[in-house]
């Protein structure tokens, strides 16, 4: 399968909507919350009024151009502040993959090239949260992410961009 990384457009906030949802982390013997959970608060804001100064989504696509994945990345300051907040100048990194297409490299290139575009962009580091059972850990620490805290069942990682 061909992937293409392409940055998303304002057309493309409904799928990163979607992905947000897909982004909700439950173990295989739990069941998934409502969809209405991406609707909170602290949850919406990952992608409300997407587009302000700051916001960056890389959409992986396949050859006939069907949306797979996203990554985004987003500024917080301490009165929007959310989960994976370390201050105002670090971005928090938020990433889904379609189940069906999970496992197949999609998560590394969209992580290799959103460190890239962020640190172009004069990020020094970026960060996220994330449960300390969800898969994806090993593919964050891979790309040189380190645990700096927990709030509440996950952990808040930040990696130091121009590594790996």
């Amino acid at each position: 399968m061909t992937i293409n990384v392409i940055e998303a457009t304002k057309d493309d906030v409904h799928f990163l909507w979607d992905m947000l949802y897909e982004a909700v982390y439950v173990d295989e013997h739990s069941e998934k919350p409502p969809r209405s959970i991406i609707e909170t608060p602290k949850m919406a804001s990952y992608v409300k009024d997407w587009g302000r100064h700051g916001d960056l989504a890389l959409l992986a696509v396949d050859s006939n151009g069907k949306k797979l994945g996203a990554v985004w990345i987003r500024l917080f300051d301490d009165l929007t502040k959310t989960y994976g907040y370390v201050d105002e100048e670090t971005p928090i990194l938020s990433m889904a993959i379609l189940p069906q297409f999970r496992g197949k490299g999609i998560g590394s290139e969209l992580l290799r090239e959103i460190k890239l575009q962020a640190a172009s962009k004069g990020y020094v580091r970026i960060s996220l949260s994330v449960d300390p059972s969800n898969p994806a850990l090993r593919l964050y620490e891979r790309f040189g992410f380190k645990k700096i805290g927990i709030d509440g069942t996950s952990w808040d990682m930040v990696a130091k961009l121009g590594e790996q």
